[in-house]
């Protein structure tokens, strides 16, 4: 080759090349992402878990009111005796006169429904600080017979409790009340029993008044007050989660939300049932994806053509 041919050459080969296109003029493909607004079926579940939600507020709330409310602390704490072990309560009390001076001597009766339709009873006399104790008695409602020795009377007061059954992990529910025997000027002034115009065993009995609210153990009062609370926070929080997704447009924190809800409605079957519905709904929520293109696009750019 000459050395004109092989310049021609080498001209030719350093051209510059041309770029080419690209073109899928033929593609249908589809490019789509996760559409983050709601479906119109998870606000109408969010809605309903407000509701629940709002709910189990107010039970929260009724919890917290023990002198008032539809369940009251003697109502929860005896449902939850019945389910309680046997001769897992564990009682002990002081016994004191109209003076605040502690008795010593004076007869303790307690007398307790062992099984439906028998009952069981034990005595047991005040120490000298007037001071007495059971173990080893069946939770739920009792009776208690104070009776005390004064000259040639015998006076007794009658009272009507409700013994704490076991809590949380505790293998033995403890009961502590003290008791105020009136004076003698006022069992004097009671009737006495079968209709005797004179008595040398006189009565006061409290038992009747004190059917709707036996006397019970103050702290399980607490604990009654301290779920209330809990039920409150817990719904609170649901009704939070039920915020955040609305603004998100997460059906997973939604779902959160009915967890929450479910605990918040308390120990009422048919409120458990809602919540847990709520949480299957969200389940039937269907997923929506947003398209982004369609149609032939150029490779280069990523627009449509």
């Amino acid at each position: 080759m000459s050395e004109e041919e092989l310049s021609d050459w080498r001209g030719i080969e350093g051209l510059p090349e041309s770029e080419s296109s690209t073109m899928f003029a033929t593609s249908n493909a589809t490019f789509t992402i996760p559409d983050t607004t709601l479906h119109p079926i998870t606000k109408s579940i969010a809605i309903f878990v407000l509701f629940i939600a709002a709910f189990g507020f107010l039970n929260g709330l009724d919890y917290a009111s023990p002198d008032s409310g539809l369940v009251q602390p003697d109502e929860f704490v005896y449902q939850l005796s019945q389910t309680a072990p046997l001769n897992s309560a564990m009682f002990d009390g002081m016994v004191y006169d109209h003076t605040g001076e502690p008795i010593e001597g004076a007869e303790i009766i307690l007398e307790w429904e062992e099984t439906p339709g028998w009952f069981n009873s034990s005595v047991t006399f005040t120490d000298s600080n007037g001071s007495f104790s059971y173990e080893y008695v069946k939770p739920g409602l009792a009776r208690i017979d104070i009776s005390v020795e004064r000259g040639n009377y015998t006076d007794t007061l009658v009272e009507r409790l409700l013994l704490s059954p076991p809590a949380l992990i505790e293998p033995y529910g403890f009961t502590s009340l003290d008791f105020n025997v009136p004076s003698p000027e006022e069992f004097a002034n009671e009737p006495c029993p079968f209709e005797q115009e004179t008595c040398t065993k006189r009565l006061i009995d409290r038992n009747i008044e004190q059917k709707e609210n036996p006397r019970m153990d103050p702290s399980a009062a607490g604990i009654y007050i301290m779920i209330g609370y809990g039920f409150m926070g817990v719904s609170v929080i649901a009704i939070g989660f039920v915020v955040w997704s609305l603004r998100t447009g997460s059906v997973a924190v939604l779902r959160m939300s009915t967890i929450f809800a479910f605990f918040g409605m308390g120990h009422y079957y048919a409120a458990c049932i809602l919540g847990l519905t709520a949480f299957l709904l969200t389940f039937a929520i269907p997923k929506r994806n947003k398209i982004l293109n369609t149609g032939p696009f150029d490779a280069n750019t990523q627009t449509p053509l």
